[in-house]
């Protein structure tokens, strides 16, 4: 397998995994509000997961190849 399909293929699934992630379902629903970096812990680790989504989204993008001529799309 070529380093670029791999490297793309983990990329897309950290991505699931980061998006998985970001779900609060690790909370009880009585728990106490934390605060991280001036917003509620739930919703600061959401965006750091959506962050890294967009790094490895940029990543995965620039392992795959897209042809530039329309030849090779047709063959």
């Amino acid at each position: 397998m070529n380093a670029r399909v791999l490297g793309r293929r983990l990329c897309l699934v950290g991505i699931a995994l980061l998006y998985a992630g970001s779900i609060p379902w690790y909370r009880e629903p009585d728990e106490p509000l934390r605060v991280w970096l001036g917003l509620p812990d739930w919703v600061a680790i959401a965006i750091l997961c959506y962050v890294g989504v967009a790094i490895l989204n940029g990543l995965a993008w620039r392992w795959t190849e897209v042809p530039d001529d329309e030849s090779e799309t047709r063959s």
